[in-house]
């Protein structure tokens, strides 16, 4: 969503590019057009004034090191002050109270009851046991999509077919939650087309009633600066404790995410990246801004990776390596493992120096599916034991997956490339061990 933003900071810093130091004229013409690159990204004209001004000021309060360049100086300046506009530091959720009560709120069409989905399989993750709980009375539609996540995650719906009362809904829906042990309740309630009082007197009841730990405001980042005002409305009226931006991963401009906290003073919590339910990240202001000015993102997708980490997993799969068994079935349980940490582009945009290479390559959801037509081809002793694959097997594959031999061929070549590499790295750890052995041994001698 940063991509156009990226380019445009990108061709401000170049205003210092081989500058010797920085002055007043060039720091003035490269920080003007960080203000233009920020209003082209919907960001309050107010805000992105405000920032340059605190960027200049740093920028000619300091004197710039022989080891960096007055460009690095600026970069570094504006990434920090980027990270304080966001709002300096993460701030995690709430999750005291037995249950944790959390409520929602938004238009409708901003992706909150999908939210929802995503907020419950995130809470279960913390330990929690969640409750769904569908308070929308005026769309069937809604309660039937708050439903249809329920049964995908496993994770139960609270609903009331003919009660039409929001407020007595989500107070039955707490006393259910207290009387079957579940420690959560995510409480999704209706949305309108637009701001309006009977929607906000509505949602003011609901929270006064269970009085929630957490009072959500979801918003589609897309929306740019509407997105912004509306978050302010909301606040005004419901002392919101946290801002959602859901659909992060389309075609934005980022100015809600970077004018939300400076408008509405209050913290962006989550941020949605997907359609999956893995699909959520909290939100870390430093991490957001490193992803804006084109340094990636390393930590959050460690994070997504150590979410799908089985440590038992992992050690059988480390047995099979340095044993030289790695086969295809466990190829393709870490193909799915890489999957629901989220879309290819999306983690290789989190990789430094990678986003921007690959920012004009169109790289589908689908990365992985010849592949994994392949591996279904086979039978279990080929996936066991891929060394059985001759030329007459590698045909059947071809024709049972529906793809060309030189697919499966150049499968066949990659995947043995890889268990190749797969045995160094196993003997260099056997090696680095003797060493150590050695070492250890040298010590005691003396």
């Amino acid at each position: 969503m940063f991509e156009n933003l990226n380019e445009k900071l990108e061709r401000a810093f170049k205003v210092l590019k081989g500058q010797g130091q920085i002055t007043e004229i060039n720091v003035a013409e490269t920080t003007k057009e960080i203000r233009k690159a920020l209003l082209d990204a919907d960001v309050n004209y107010k805000t992105a004034k405000d920032f340059t001004d605190r960027v200049k000021a740093k920028a000619l309060g300091q004197n710039v090191l022989t080891s960096i360049s007055p460009g690095q100086l600026l970069t570094k300046i504006t990434h920090d002050e980027l990270a304080e506009l966001m709002g300096g530091q993460s701030q995690g959720m709430n999750m005291s109270g037995n249950p944790t009560v959390v409520l929602m709120s938004g238009l409708q069409g901003s992706g909150k009851t999908t939210f929802s989905g995503k907020l419950a399989n995130y809470i279960r993750k913390k330990g929690k046991r969640p409750l769904l709980v569908a308070c929308d009375v005026y769309r069937p539609a809604a309660i039937d999509q708050l439903e249809t996540l329920g049964k995908q995650l496993d994770i139960p719906v609270f609903r009331e077919r003919e009660n039409k009362n929001p407020v007595s809904i989500a107070q039955n829906a707490i006393a259910h939650a207290k009387q079957h042990g579940f420690t959560a309740v995510i409480v999704d309630t209706a949305g309108r087309l637009a701001i309006d009082e009977q929607m906000m007197d509505e949602i003011a009841r609901v929270k006064k009633a269970i009085s929630p730990q957490e009072t959500l405001f979801v918003v589609d980042a897309m929306t740019g600066q509407d997105a912004v005002n509306t978050a302010k409305a909301f606040n005004d009226r419901l002392n919101i404790d946290g801002v959602v931006l859901t659909k992060l991963d389309g075609d934005a401009r980022g100015g809600a995410a970077l004018s939300i906290r400076s408008v509405v003073d209050k913290p962006i919590k989550f941020i949605g990246t997907g359609e999956k339910m893995e699909a959520l990240d909290e939100f870390h202001p430093d991490r957001m801004a490193g992803r804006i000015l084109g340094m990636g993102d390393v930590v959050s997708l460690v994070e997504r990776a150590q979410e799908q980490f089985d440590e038992k997993a992992a050690r059988e799969l480390n047995k099979k390596i340095a044993k030289d068994q790695f086969g295809f079935h466990d190829f393709l349980e870490q193909i799915g493992q890489i999957k629901k940490m989220g879309n290819m582009k999306d983690l290789m945009g989190m990789i430094p120096g990678v986003g921007k290479a690959i920012k004009n390559i169109d790289i589908p959801d689908d990365a992985f599916k010849g592949i994994e037509a392949i591996i279904q081809s086979m039978t279990p002793e080929e996936r066991k034991n891929p060394s059985v694959i001759n030329g007459s097997r590698r045909a059947r594959l071809a024709k049972g997956s529906g793809r060309g031999i030189e697919e499966v061929n150049k499968l066949m070549k990659q995947f043995e490339d890889m268990r190749k590499m797969m045995r160094m790295m196993g003997d260099k750890s056997k090696m680095q061990n003797m060493m150590r052995q050695m070492q250890a041994m040298q010590g005691m001698r003396r």
